[in-house]
């Protein structure tokens, strides 16, 4: 089976959203990330994404779950109550709404990806959960040179005394963004 990845994109002073929710100043270079090399080959070899409620939500799943969206693959939500309607997919695209656990996203992912790549695309909550409970082989974190002040920390909630984790690549992924990826070690 592929590598469960856990990605997401940080303001150099640490945070993932503003103070009113907004990750908008974290991606000004969102055109040019998707046509970045590494971020194409990151996609081709993605069998299956997981997502928490809140990003899902972020912006219409009816405006953006459509064949444009960068991840044609199985989508695993997190959630706690699945909503009433949402996006039937293109064959390609399908959601499906966790109910049960992160344990349980992760599995049916990884199941769904077969041999390729799991990402966790966010939000900090699922992040925060995969990474607690041993279920992420890797972490990448995007940093972008803006400074928000105050926000959302990727970094809050965590279990700090069992998670190592070991620089292994550091990339120039856009003309401002610099990529970091880091392997996942727990201790006992």
């Amino acid at each position: 089976m592929g590598k469960v990845i856990a990605g997401m994109t940080m303001s150099l002073d640490g945070f993932i959203q503003d103070r009113n929710g907004s990750a908008r100043k974290l991606s000004p270079d969102f055109e040019e990330l998707l046509e970045a090399p590494s971020f194409k080959e990151m996609t081709a070899n993605t069998g299956a994404v997981i997502m928490g409620r809140n990003v899902y939500e972020m912006a219409d799943p009816f405006l953006w779950a459509n064949d444009d969206y960068e991840f044609q693959v199985p989508v695993f939500v997190l959630t706690h109550t699945p909503p009433a309607r949402y996006p039937q997919g293109n064959g390609k695209l399908s959601f499906t709404f966790v109910t049960d656990g992160v344990e349980s996203a992760v599995s049916q992912a990884k199941k769904a990806a077969g041999d390729k790549m799991v990402q966790i695309i966010g939000g900090a909550s699922t992040i925060q959960q995969c990474l607690n409970s041993g279920l992420c082989d890797e972490l990448l974190i995007d940093m972008m040179p803006v400074l928000l002040g105050e926000g959302l920390s990727l970094f809050e909630n965590l279990d700090t005394d069992k998670l190592k984790l070991e620089r292994t690549k550091v990339a120039e992924t856009t003309s401002i963004r610099t990529s970091m990826t880091f392997r996942i070690t727990r201790t006992i």
